[in-house]
């Protein structure tokens, strides 16, 4: 009588992975939203704190480049750091991303839509 229910159990066990995999990713979207990277310039005079998604949340200039005859240097170095930041905050999310699907058992490179 039950034969014919032999691929539910096997549907129960995708929903099951499917919402393990659900929970893993919630964790890791806080946690990249609580992992600060620095990105810095000119020698450590310009730096710029993001979160591990890429959000700008502070800047760090030493006040020793303040030259208004050195205006674009200044901006320049505020980019670089900047871009520096967003670099490494694309690459520890790249990082936890391919732990998390590792431990998941899931191709390498696999893309989860969200982050």
């Amino acid at each position: 009588m039950l034969k014919g229910l032999g691929g539910l159990g096997d549907m129960a066990k995708m929903m099951k992975a499917a919402q393990e995999m659900q929970t893993k990713m919630a964790t890791l979207q806080s946690e990249l939203e609580n992992t600060v990277v620095v990105g810095e310039s000119g020698a450590g005079l310009v730096k710029a704190r993001c979160t591990a998604k890429g959000e700008l949340t502070g800047l760090d200039i030493d006040p020793s480049i303040f030259n208004p005859d050195e205006k674009e240097v200044v901006e320049d170095l505020i980019l670089a750091a900047i871009k520096d930041a967003q670099g490494k905050a694309q690459q520890k999310s790249q990082q936890e991303m391919e732990k998390l699907t590792s431990e998941m058992g899931l191709p390498a490179g696999m893309n989860i839509p969200g982050l």
